[in-house]
């Protein structure tokens, strides 16, 4: 079996990935799957409101992707999980748009949970990885 290829983004959350044991995602031929993402800080502390939990979750998701040599427009599947689901998808949906932009959309499947280690959102996405050149 190969060795995972595994894809960091270029800013200091290195130390968070170390401590809970993840790659923040992992290239697969031409597939990069990443890891949930949420609303934190360089040191891991949760956004202080839902929106910029949102925000955040989807920069860091963002900053991943274009480690990767990929953008959201070569996201191909969405899964979002939500503490609130029925208070949460108008912010969330809001937030989306803007990030995700126009048709075609990918697919998305929004998980209602209750639990997300003290955050209230979470994102993780399976990208295709434009070929080279």
């Amino acid at each position: 079996m190969s060795k995972r290829d595994a894809v960091f983004p270029a800013n200091s959350r290195h130390a968070l990935y170390d401590r809970h044991r993840y790659s923040p995602a992992i290239r697969s031929g031409d597939l990069l799957f990443v890891s949930g993402q949420v609303g934190s800080r360089d040191d891991g502390s949760p956004e202080p409101t839902f929106e910029a939990q949102v925000r955040r979750a989807f920069a860091n998701l963002k900053a991943i992707l274009q480690a990767a040599g990929c953008s959201f427009d070569d996201v191909v599947d969405v899964t979002t999980f939500h503490t609130d689901p029925a208070a949460q998808l108008e912010t969330v949906q809001a937030v989306r748009a803007a990030e995700i932009g126009e048709p075609p959309y990918p697919n998305w499947t929004a998980v209602g949970v209750t639990w997300l280690a003290g955050f209230d959102f979470e994102i993780k996405v399976i990208a295709r990885i434009p070929a080279a050149g």
